[in-house]
């Protein structure tokens, strides 16, 4: 995917993780994954969070294989379950884990960016970003959805004045149809008088030449 058109997929699996030893259905799901068979995959690696639901490895694949399919919400959480299980303390991490790390809330910011949730995928390229200072892929997501965040906000702040400028032009509508209607109602008592009293001097008219 050309990273100057859109924003950078950066999606690396996992294949051994924190000493972790892989279930065949993680296994399995890896060679699907990487056959491109991501619903397939999808399935495998849920087998294996069944097995193990502490699997960073089942959890984080998953997360590539929702994220392949456009599940970005289901992708997010798969991410964030595997972001828990890293070490908290950046200080007693190893340079490994500091880069499974990084990868980990780049992907989740990938996700929340697909939801147009660009808040928090801002935030989670941050923390990304906290991990791996120089990975160029996070900068450059950083960036774009900075760029992304401004012009929603934008949009909002330019749709809540049209909404507020909205009462207000149906006020000076509703203004305007008043006095129209009061000038109508007006206009009509003017016409039923000047017809009465036609019709008044008609009658004396007719009145006096019968008498």
């Amino acid at each position: 995917m050309n990273r100057y058109t859109l924003i950078t997929i950066f999606l690396c699996l996992t294949l051994a993780v924190m000493a972790q030893k892989e279930s065949f259905d993680v296994m399995r799901g890896n060679r699907e994954y990487h056959s491109e068979q991501y619903t397939d995959a999808e399935i495998n690696y849920r087998k294996g969070l069944e097995k193990n639901n502490e699997s960073f490895s089942a959890l984080y694949n998953l997360g590539n294989s929702l994220f392949k399919q456009q599940k970005y919400e289901d992708a997010a959480k798969a991410y964030s379950d595997a972001a828990a299980l890293l070490p908290q303390d950046r200080k007693q991490m190893t340079d490994a884990q500091h880069k499974t790390a990084g990868d980990t809330y780049h992907n989740l910011g990938n996700s929340f960016y697909g939801m147009q949730q660009y808040d928090k995928a801002l935030a989670a390229y941050q923390e990304a970003l906290r991990h791996c200072p120089n990975d160029n892929d996070t900068r450059y997501n950083l960036v774009k959805t900075m760029q992304m965040l401004q012009q929603q906000q934008e949009q909002e702040q330019q749709q809540a004045q049209e909404q507020e400028a909205q009462p207000q032009d149906d006020e000076q509508m509703d203004k305007e149809q008043a006095q129209q209607i009061l000038q109508a109602l007006e206009q009509d008592e003017q016409d039923t008088q000047e017809k009465a009293k036609r019709t008044q001097k008609q009658s004396r008219f007719r009145t006096d030449k019968d008498w």
